[in-house]
């Protein structure tokens, strides 16, 4: 049941969401000091945290995905690892073990990278299944278990994962169950060519990256992500929201009926969850305390593309994933 607001609860929402959401600029000032370009993606990363998501980054390599990821994590002065997943890589290399001790004859836990605030899984798609297996679970659950005890893993808990699109030798690529786990899958693009020529300066004189100092507070991230939940939307927004998961299910009722041989599954109700709070974070970034249409239709592409099946048929006309969200946005009216 959708709680109707009245224009005074929204005007004190707008003055809070308003306050609350300063830390923004703030950290992409300190990550800008670093970070030439890549606005889009560093938004991306921002929509996941206050999401409570993760993020599945992939474009081919240099385009600054782990930088941006280290940088983001000093900024908030949160606990940051980074596994390197490589085919020989096993699950307790990934949340640890038991290593027995001889001076005090017991086993003790040793606990393995997975117990930061924000993991980056460089190349994710080199592990195998069992390694993938072990931090999905983990990304699920916010839980380890090692020996017989369970380990809560501390808030705020963000699995960017990254994944080279071009190689495809020696690469276990991700089962469709594992890749639903994230809240969204980036695609991270070029820079523009101006941006381009201040990456080239910037390196070839040899100038060492500034330092990035912590801007942000833990306490403030986790009072933000609350903030998150408490946007409004409309129940307009949320039939908007449905009718974009259900058309990608059944593209024969809403006049798509060229896109019904091209998708040989929908988006999973994981999808119309995500797309909600995804929208619900850009309205908070925004300083809103609102969602509009505009907000669900800027995210769509990230949240879906990950979680639509397409036929052999559309990988033979070089249908996308995007391509298919794009059509479908088209067509849905819009509230």
């Amino acid at each position: 049941m959708v709680q109707t607001k009245t224009a005074e609860d929204i005007r004190h929402l707008n003055e809070r969401i308003g306050h609350a959401s300063r830390f923004i600029d703030a950290l992409r000032d300190e990550v800008g000091k670093v970070i030439i370009g890549q606005s889009y993606m560093l938004d991306r990363l921002l929509i996941g945290m206050l999401s409570n998501g993760h993020v599945l980054l992939e474009g081919v390599p240099g385009l600054a995905k782990t930088l941006t990821i280290r940088s983001l994590s000093l900024a908030i002065h949160a606990k940051f690892s980074r596994v390197q997943f490589t085919p020989d890589l096993l699950p307790a290399d990934v949340i640890g073990t038991m290593i027995y001790n001889q001076q005090r004859n017991e086993f003790v836990v040793r606990k393995g990278p997975i117990f930061a605030n924000f993991v980056l899984a460089d190349e994710i798609n080199r592990a195998p299944a069992k390694v993938q297996s072990a931090l999905l679970e983990a990304m699920q659950e916010r839980q380890i278990t090692i020996g017989d005890t369970t380990y809560k893993l501390d808030e705020p808990f963000l699995v960017l994962a990254t994944q080279n699109p071009l190689e495809q030798e020696g690469t276990y690529p991700l089962p469709e169950a594992q890749v639903d786990r994230f809240l969204m899958k980036v695609v991270v693009g070029y820079p523009s060519r101006a941006e381009e020529q201040l990456i080239i300066r910037q390196n070839v004189q040899g100038l060492t990256l500034p330092p990035i100092h912590p801007v942000v507070s833990i306490q403030e991230v986790l009072a933000a992500r609350q903030m998150v939940r408490e946007v409004y939307m409309d129940e307009k927004v949320e039939q908007y929201i449905l009718d974009i998961v259900f058309a990608t299910r059944n593209p024969e009722q809403y006049k798509l009926e060229k896109l019904k041989p091209l998708i040989s599954y929908g988006s999973s109700p994981r999808g119309s969850i995500n797309l909600a709070l995804a929208s619900k974070a850009v309205a908070f970034m925004n300083r809103r305390g609102y969602v509009i249409p505009e907000d669900v239709r800027s995210i769509c592409a990230d949240v879906l593309r990950h979680r639509l099946g397409l036929t052999y048929e559309a990988e033979a006309e070089n249908i996308t994933a995007d391509n298919v969200v794009e059509q479908v946005l088209q067509k849905v009216n819009m509230p």
